[in-house]
């Protein structure tokens, strides 16, 4: 077989299992400037915006890319050397792969390089869109607060340095500044983060940097700034060197860094553009007027669902999330807790059918070569559990619903937190809270009740006389019989 290295030259060698553009990349021009240009963002963002290009002829939608930190030198030189292009490979569920040679990347800067070409490159009036995946670290607020961290050190860089700066809240600052000093027109700035209300979080994070900064950029930036909210759904593992060197073997494809993922997507954005937008609707994204009831339902079914997965399945002894689900006791589980106890807290959602949801969500779990770790999935589940699974067991208790199932959960995850699994295997809690975890957990040896008294967690779940019976008679059960017997006779009335 012949190689050949990913390059613009090279695309019209590609055999022909392989997609390739079919625009003429020469000609699109970036509209949007992407920050954060990691495996997510190629995953779906860019994915997205590749299938509108290969579809329509509008070629202002192009991305330019932006490397912020001196992490991402490797990501930036790659895509330069690959002129901004990368294979993206799903792995389907009969373990196959698609594999597609994305385009819509078409310029990249590397921040820490050269940040006034970001600054100026944000100030672009061909810039209409700016979009971000820096993660929820990025995003610099406090988590019990929800307030703007403005001691952060890197924060005080920027404000005393505001020509270098290192983080998000510096570069778009210095942008939109130059853009309201050239009389350029707003832009919006949308969040790709899996965050709940992520525009709203962006809007107040970047305003409070703003009144710290250039605090007469205020007002320019609520008028001529949007903020839409999205919801966005990918499992994209980390590519490792398995997965090059695949490529490589089966399509002669030397690509530095493919990105592998599911083939499940969604993208569901607020439509509040103020400068105009791609018609990502075209290719699948949902546009919407309120992305609250979409963000609940993946939050309380597929993160919920991850959670108890990852719970039960460490507990057992599993170590990855497809082994877990594929155990048809706990897949019954799983999915007697999103249709009896998650999906009647959800209401009616246009354009979604919630038992295919809940099912695909059993197949996109299962899928055994997406191998995502039960370890990565618990990790700091004191952070998790009160945003995906609490919000569920309070709106049941309210309307006098089945709590059973997230009680055995609850019951599961204070067992969870002795640190040793059910072979007598050690469990590496890795939670901010773990000490507090691990004295309650002993404490509830003898008392389980004494687990739900964590209120920065649980709040005032244990005053719920419903769910403390069924808790304390599941946490009894677990400790008595093992998780798997108990999951087998909780079936069994489901």
């Amino acid at each position: 077989m012949d190689y050949y290295k990913l390059n613009s030259e090279n695309l019209s060698q590609l055999n022909g299992e392989v997609s390739v553009p079919r625009y003429d990349r020469t000609k699109v021009k970036a509209g949007i400037l992407h920050i954060g240009i990691g495996g997510f963002h190629r995953a779906h963002e860019a994915f997205y915006t590749d299938e509108l290009l290969n579809k329509n002829s509008d070629t202002n939608w192009g991305i330019c890319g932006v490397a912020l930190l001196n992490f991402d030198q490797k990501i930036f030189q790659t895509l330069k050397d690959q002129h901004g292009l990368y294979t993206l490979i799903v792995k389907e569920l009969d373990g196959s792969l698609t594999k597609t040679v994305i385009g819509s990347i078409v310029d990249y800067l590397f921040a820490p390089e050269n940040p006034t070409a970001v600054i100026e490159r944000i100030a672009n009036p061909d810039i209409k869109i700016i979009t971000l995946t820096i993660t929820e670290g990025g995003y610099n607020y406090n988590e019990a607060t929800g307030e703007f961290e403005i001691d952060n050190p890197a924060i005080q860089q920027d404000l005393k340095n505001p020509n270098s700066p290192k983080t998000v809240f510096g570069y778009l600052t210095q942008g939109l500044k130059l853009r309201k000093e050239n009389n350029v027109s707003g832009c919006t700035i949308q969040s790709c983060d899996n965050i709940q209300g992520n525009g709203h979080v962006t809007k107040k994070m970047l305003l409070s940097y703003v009144k710290h900064a250039e605090p007469e950029l205020v007002s320019w930036i609520e008028s001529h700034v949007s903020f839409p909210n999205s919801m966005v759904d990918r499992i994209t593992p980390a590519t490792v060197p398995a997965d090059i060197e695949a490529l490589k073997e089966t399509s002669g494809i030397e690509d530095a860094w493919p990105v592998v993922c599911e083939p499940f997507k969604q993208w569901v954005i607020e439509d509040d553009f103020i400068a105009g937008r791609p018609a990502w609707e075209e290719v699948g994204a949902q546009f919407v007027e309120d992305v609250v009831p979409y963000e609940k339902m993946k939050l309380s079914l597929l993160n919920a669902g991850h959670s108890v997965l990852g719970i039960l399945g460490t507990l057992i002894g599993y170590s990855t999330i497809d082994e877990v689900v594929n155990d048809e006791a706990v897949n019954h589980f799983l999915g007697a807790y999103m249709e009896h106890e998650v999906i009647p807290t959800l209401g009616e959602l246009k354009g979604v059918d919630l038992n295919e949801y809940k099912q695909s969500l059993l197949e996109r779990f299962g899928n055994i070569y997406i191998k995502d770790q039960v370890d990565r999935i618990c990790s700091e589940s004191s952070a998790k559990i009160p945003k995906f699974i609490l919000p569920t067991v309070q709106g049941q208790l309210q309307g006098n619903g089945v709590i059973e199932l997230a009680a055995f959960v609850m019951a599961a995850w204070a067992i969870y937190s002795l640190g040793v699994d059910e072979n007598g295997a050690k469990i590496q809690v890795r939670d901010a809270m773990e000490d507090v975890l691990h004295e309650k957990a002993v404490a509830a040896k003898a008392n389980p009740k004494l687990f739900l008294e964590i209120e920065s967690i649980f709040g005032n779940l244990s005053e719920s006389e419903p769910f403390v019976a069924a808790y304390t008679k599941a946490y009894q059960d677990i400790k008595q019989f093992g998780v798997k017997k108990c999951i087998i006779d909780l079936n069994s009335k489901f």
